[in-house]
């Protein structure tokens, strides 16, 4: 028997059925057709942030998504108003 027999074997099996997005196993429910944005910031920036959230408790997100809508706002785009 080759050594790559068993190699050659698992090829052949189909692969797994992939769930669909919005369907995975262990996905919390508030990100149910979510999709996420990120960046890179400097650490002064994400500190900035982070104490601007729990100044005004608020989180992270909802202070990205008021943010976000005032940029849409400035370029005369319709505001999402997610948070």
């Amino acid at each position: 028997m080759s050594r790559f027999a068993s190699i050659k074997s698992e090829q052949r099996r189909a692969p797994p059925a992939m769930a669909e997005p919005d369907q995975q196993p262990g996905r919390a429910p508030a990100r149910i057709g979510k999709k996420a944005i990120s960046g890179y910031f400097s650490r002064e920036v994400s500190r900035g942030l982070h104490l601007l959230a729990l100044e005004q408790g608020s989180s992270l997100q909802a202070l990205m998504g008021e943010a976000f809508d005032d940029l849409m706002r400035k370029y005369g785009k319709h505001p999402f108003g997610e948070r």
